[in-house]
């Protein structure tokens, strides 16, 4: 069986032309995992497990007010990691 959250597709999808837009916040790996993961515990989890199920996922992501609410999920998480950065954290 093989279940997954749509909605990482959907931020993955919207994340990189959205960094596009703010030069002044860091690229790199770990900021971007970041920024991805605080916007997906903002949103709703939107699990499938068939293709059926993917395409019915996208076709919804595209509704104007999904792709808003993944937009506005991902502003948010930009701005609490452009205050903290934590790409320059030492591991351990």
């Amino acid at each position: 069986m093989h279940i997954r959250n749509f909605m990482e597709d959907a931020v993955a999808h919207q994340l990189d032309s959205v960094l596009a837009k703010y030069p002044d916040i860091c690229h790199c790996e770990q900021c971007k995992s970041d920024i991805a993961a605080l916007a997906l515990n903002q949103l709703p989890p939107k699990y499938v497990s068939t293709e059926r199920g993917e395409v019915f996922s996208r076709v919804n992501e595209m509704e104007t007010q999904n792709a808003v609410k993944i937009l506005q999920a991902i502003l948010q998480a930009i701005e609490v990691v452009r205050a903290h950065p934590r790409h320059n954290q030492s591991k351990g």
